[in-house]
């Protein structure tokens, strides 16, 4: 499998801070994931919106999730295999509804674009199980200027140790 490796560097208006790893084209998934399950596994493992966020990219309503107003220190990771995707230090309030970060840990998430409902945004899923995420935008505050607008029922969260 050929795989796309673009590495966008800035943190100003359009220029995503993030690695896109998908293969050529954009569209089609990595064939493989380092954590992988069948569709009824998935479905007995995640609650019926965690499933329908995370297998099949939907979007939890805004202002729905606790994660939102979550501000322990600690991580937040893939609610589908557990693979830790930010770190509070990165979480901020967007006034979007939903948890925002302005980066992910390393190696911790892919992109790709997604241009379904008639607009153009950058889709974020987890690296090792490929569950969808959130999108992130350029929008965000400094020091990268993105935002990682992520549904909460697709995370989890492990406060820190004292």
């Amino acid at each position: 499998m050929h795989v796309s490796r673009r590495a966008l560097i800035g943190g100003g208006t359009g220029a995503l801070a993030a690695v896109l790893l998908w293969p050529s084209g954009g569209r089609g998934a990595p064939t493989h994931y380092e954590y992988t399950l069948t569709d009824a596994q998935w479905r007995k493992k995640l609650s019926p919106a965690a499933y329908d966020v995370l297998r099949h990219e939907g979007t939890e309503r805004p202002f729905s999730s606790p994660l939102l107003k979550e501000h322990r220190k600690g991580i937040f990771a893939c609610a589908g295999c557990g693979l830790p995707n930010f770190s509070s230090a990165t979480k901020f309030e967007s006034g979007t509804g939903w948890p925002s970060f302005w980066a992910p840990l390393k190696d911790a998430v892919l992109t790709r674009e997604d241009g379904s409902l008639g607009m153009s945004r950058t889709e974020v899923h987890c690296r090792r199980c490929g569950g969808h995420l959130g999108h992130v935008f350029d929008d965000g505050p400094k020091p990268t200027g993105l935002r990682y607008c992520m549904d909460g029922v697709a995370l989890s969260f492990t406060p820190a140790k004292a």
